[in-house]
């Protein structure tokens, strides 16, 4: 007579083993998480609430400077930290509306206030290398007159490649768009010129 039973501590770990399986399988745990609402409510409101913060914190620490010493206007420092407060906020907006941003039409709007913010960024972080770069030129006694102006080259390097990058990928939908557009400003401008 022949026993086909499996003993109960083979079973109990056979069950371990595929349980342990299905929690290590990356692909699971990711899709569960991507497709749970719930989820990425938590994600997205827990990273406008980070944003939120450093956006507070940057405001406090503009103000605070501003009414410390207002005589200087706006120096690279008070720049610094007022595009800090700016790009911060836009994102932690985003964040907080980003049901609404996903639903946004056309889509280039949600481009933009996906990628503004980034091309902000660059700009607030290449501020922050030309103060450095102040400082060390000052501390050496070495002229800061070309400084600023290599800042605004490289930013305006910086922003014109991604403008074309953008045309190019087709995320401004190309040249029909353009077109387009063109088309409606045209047509709007017989009918204001035949009211007149």
């Amino acid at each position: 007579m022949t026993n086909n039973v499996v003993p109960a501590s083979s079973a109990g770990a056979v069950g371990i083993a595929v349980a342990a399986i299905q929690l290590t399988d990356p692909s699971t745990w990711w899709h569960d998480i991507d497709q749970s609402p719930t989820w990425q409510n938590r994600i997205f409101y827990t990273l406008a609430v980070l944003y939120g913060v450093v956006s507070a914190i940057a405001l406090i620490q503009l103000v605070r400077i501003q009414l410390r010493v207002p005589e200087y206007g706006w120096t690279t420092q008070k720049v610094f930290h007022f595009l800090n407060f700016l790009v911060n906020a836009v994102r932690c907006l985003v964040f907080v509306f980003f049901r609404s941003v996903q639903r946004l039409k056309p889509e280039i709007v949600q481009h933009i206030l996906l990628d503004v913010p980034s091309l902000a960024f660059f700009t607030t972080y290449a501020l922050l290398v030309l103060f450095w770069a102040e400082i060390y030129y000052q501390a050496r006694a070495v002229s800061t007159d070309g400084l600023k102006p290599s800042f605004c080259t490289i930013n305006i390097v910086v922003y014109v490649v991604q403008i074309e990058f953008c045309m190019s990928s087709n995320m401004l939908g190309g040249l029909h768009a353009a077109i387009e557009f063109a088309d409606l400003w045209l047509e709007d401008q017989v009918q204001v010129a035949e009211l007149a």
